[in-house]
């Protein structure tokens, strides 16, 4: 189904003001309030010709990413240490936009993250590093990306689970890697690869429920750690770990939903991290995310409590600040209008603006040109949903390995 576009003269009234008290931050504010209008002026000016306007970049994304594949700028040197995102982060955004790759270069990819799968167990940034949850994170959700028996048997499940228990904390926490730091990230990627390899067991995640719970702020938000400030990309991973346990019901959930739906920002569409930040497109994904999430808690409690034609948030407001803000014309999204493109920015956007489209029972609403559609992503996991529903079907069909903390 085709959404209507927002009339652009009646957001206008809900730009920034500052009441004559300037700040540095209510300045910044301005600033990318004006970029974003210059657009959205030109936009209106463009629907008058092109009823399909606004549209995806969908050959130039695609070409862009590939190219990512083989070749990346020099500026991407300081991610040597995180190999396995930027396989991820291509490799979803291909998966979004129905882009698929050859066998050969399939098996490469997969052959390239086993080299990076530690000795002891858990996958580094890079070949002959040090394991980390991040990118064991990013390895396992490329590998189910790729979908092929190949890669998923590139996953030794026992010595994942070994390096899991490494880094487990007495209070259910989890390290990132051995001596690293504990925070809300560390639970949530060993959650979500723990139950997409089928690895999973009670005593590992034992009170890991009440850590999580821990992070939650006065705001309603979660922080990274107890008594830190709420924050898009770790409340995200506070949600979606709880879901992972099945104790969503711990937490402040109408706290937590009225600290949200205010991240969207009024005259943008696109959403803030934090409580008076800019607005950024990574967070399309980050809390945008988080909201099928919210639904299936608020409809288990209560099916008469939410809509079951759409999502919490504005979905047309978002999709709109992604394809007319977001888009480098040739190819990649950015945080903002002004910003480079990067594939990070890249993949949570589009991330975002799958999850601005789609529903529950396949309902679609698409603003722009019917073929902006993106394919539909499983939100706890941020794989797409055939990727994730195949995945976890291979890996239920083993057995969960039964090691112990050493």
């Amino acid at each position: 189904m085709a959404a209507n576009v927002r009339s652009f003269e009646a957001i206008k009234k809900e730009r920034f003001k500052d009441e004559n008290c300037p700040t540095p931050t209510s300045e910044e504010q301005m600033k990318v309030e004006e970029s974003v209008e210059q657009l959205f002026d030109l936009f209106s000016k463009m629907v008058e010709i092109d009823l399909d306007a606004p549209t995806l970049l969908r050959i130039h994304h695609a070409a862009f990413l590939k190219k990512s594949l083989t070749y990346l700028p020099n500026a991407y040197q300081c991610l040597d240490a995180s190999r396995p995102w930027l396989c991820y982060w291509i490799l979803h955004s291909l998966e979004l936009l129905d882009e698929t790759l050859v066998s050969e270069d399939i098996s490469k990819i997969a052959q390239f993250l086993g080299k990076c799968q530690s000795p002891e167990g858990g996958f580094a940034g890079g070949p002959g590093q040090f394991p980390h949850l991040a990118p064991t994170y990013a390895a396992v959700n490329a590998l189910c990306t790729l979908g092929t028996e190949e890669a998923y048997n590139i996953i030794d499940r026992e010595k994942l689970q070994k390096f899991l228990w490494s880094v487990r904390s007495p209070e259910g926490a989890f390290q990132m890697h051995p001596g690293g730091e504990v925070d809300i990230r560390g639970v949530y990627c060993a959650l979500a690869v723990a139950r997409l390899t089928n690895i999973y067991t009670d005593a590992l995640f034992d009170n890991s429920a009440n850590w999580i719970v821990s992070c939650q702020t006065y705001e309603g938000g979660f922080s990274g750690s107890p008594g830190m400030e709420a924050h898009g990309g770790y409340a995200f991973c506070g949600l979606a770990a709880l879901s992972l346990l099945g104790k969503e019901q711990l937490c402040d959930i109408k706290s937590f939903l009225r600290w949200i739906v205010n991240r969207q920002m009024r005259f943008e569409g696109g959403f803030q991290g934090r409580t008076n930040k800019l607005v950024d497109g990574c967070y399309s994904f980050w809390q945008g995310g988080a909201f099928p999430l919210l639904h299936r808690i608020l409809t288990q409690q209560d099916p008469s409590a939410v809509s079951m034609e759409r999502w919490l948030f504005h979905q047309e407001a978002l999709q709109e600040y992604i394809l007319i803000c977001c888009q480098n014309s040739s190819g990649g999204l950015v945080d903002k209008p002004t910003k480079p493109r990067d594939i990070y920015h890249t993949c949570y956007t589009l991330s975002g603006l799958s999850v601005a489209q789609h529903f529950v029972h396949g309902k679609a609403n698409i603003v722009g040109n019917p073929n902006n559609e993106l394919a539909p992503i499983h939100p706890v996991y941020n794989v797409g949903l055939e990727a994730a529903l195949n995945a976890l079907q291979y890996f239920q069909q083993l057995p969960v390995p039964q090691t112990q903390p050493s």
